[in-house]
């Protein structure tokens, strides 16, 4: 078995790499086999036979505990740490105690604190937007703070009293209505956590040559934690990137010292000279603006909460939660789990209509991470034929004029036929 490995802050991938994916619970075990196949056929089709993937199963969810009693065993986080990249369908969340969510437990034990979510239109696909062709976002969705960190109290617990005691005795806190029957969180938000998540969107759009990375934050209310992520967001961009970025932050520097005009010439001769532009947006009016002019995004920084609204609505901006793609990223220590955005979807289970494109078009991520662009290509364009054609399965048919609608097995097989 081949194993990816970082050497000086760079991923090196074997020609022959091994990959452990969990199969999934419910739809997982109909989607995972189709998307296996064609990443198989695309990679042997655009490397001639020079490089394959090992897919080793690792287990999780529902079909480990009925294997092992265990609903994630210490040999398959162990798994994801040795070979650092992965790729998982959806997993149930067990009932009750314990493991608050399986998709949790992963990003927070490896430490995968971007959750990175391209959006983009496919031609074909019906879309409830009159020009859905503008959309085309990269949203880096921090994920291991803010209510990801599951700190919480329930109400009428003798923590929660202990904690509202602290709050009222100690800290002074007499904002809290209904302190008998009130639950409480904790929301941490860290300079570390906001530094690393905003540097890996800089990268990532000067490495895709995108115009943009806007901090979507609540920050008019939230001022220390919300408020701090944008500060903190402007303070890397304009220490660590100062060559290659301008900032919103800076156009009001200047603006309130030398004028409008000034701070207006100063963002002409940036955007001239090709440089980043780092701008932020209230939460609101950016979920507002995504609607009436989603040309003016392209990639998104933003915390764990307003990340899980703004994913989902872009992605129904394109078409739904069944073709949006998913990856959980450490990019220091290399470790990503790619993964099928949606739930187990236990009512269509094994009925071979599924879509498998989320995690198919998670599949092309994951391709596109090891560095295998040419496999991910081949990929993308033969699902662009098929949804141009009024192909696809029947969550997505259904809405296309004269479409067709294919089974899952179908469809997969139809995708390796455009290959």
């Amino acid at each position: 078995m081949s194993k990816a490995y970082m050497k000086e802050g760079r991923l090196v991938v074997p020609d022959c790499v091994t990959v452990p994916f969990i199969e999934g619970d419910g739809v997982g075990a109909e989607i995972t086999p189709v998307c296996q196949q064609i990443v198989n056929k695309a990679v042997s089709i655009a490397y001639k036979g020079k490089r394959s993937i090992e897919w080793m199963e690792v287990f999780a969810g529902e079909k480990s505990y009925q294997k092992n009693g265990e609903w994630l065993p210490e040999e398959t986080m162990k798994a994801f740490l040795e070979y650092l990249i992965g790729i998982k369908g959806p997993l149930t969340t067990p009932v009750g105690g314990g493991i608050r969510s399986l998709n949790v437990a992963l990003r927070q034990t490896l430490d995968l604190y971007v959750c990175l979510r391209p959006v983009r239109w496919f031609k074909g696909i019906v879309s409830p937007l009159k020009e859905p062709q503008k959309v085309n976002m990269h949203i880096f969705r921090e994920n291991t703070e803010d209510i990801y960190a599951g700190i919480e109290w329930e109400q009428g617990t003798p923590e929660a009293e202990k904690f509202y005691a602290f709050l009222h005795d100690k800290m002074g806190v007499k904002k809290v209505r209904f302190p008998k029957t009130s639950s409480f969180g904790v929301k941490p938000v860290s300079v570390e956590g906001t530094h690393r998540l905003v540097r890996a969107a800089i990268l990532y759009a000067l490495q895709h040559k995108l115009p943009s990375v806007t901090l979507v934050h609540k920050g008019n209310i939230m001022k220390f934690t919300e408020g701090g992520f944008k500060r903190w967001g402007y303070d890397l961009a304009e220490t660590e990137f100062s060559d290659v970025t301008f900032t919103m932050n800076q156009y009001d520097q200047i603006k309130n010292t030398l004028g409008e005009e000034s701070a207006k010439a100063a963002l002409a001769h940036a955007v001239n000279a090709g440089k980043l532009l780092v701008k932020d947006c209230i939460a609101d009016a950016f979920l507002q603006n995504t609607l009436l002019k989603p040309e003016e995004y392209s990639v998104i920084a933003t915390l764990n909460l307003n990340g899980d609204y703004v994913s989902d609505q872009l992605a129904a901006m394109v078409g739904g939660i069944g073709i949006a793609p998913g990856a959980n990223i450490n990019y220091q220590t290399g470790h990503a789990i790619f993964e099928a955005t949606h739930g187990t979807a236990p009512d269509i289970a094994g009925k071979n209509i599924v879509n498998p494109c989320s995690l198919l078009l998670s599949s092309v991520m994951m391709l596109d991470y090891l560095g295998w662009k040419e496999a991910s290509v081949l990929i993308v364009k033969a699902l662009e034929n098929l949804f141009e054609s009024g192909k696809a399965t029947y969550d997505l048919a259904r809405f296309m004029p004269g479409g067709t609608a294919l089974g899952t097995v179908e469809f997969g097989e139809q995708v390796i036929g455009q290959l």
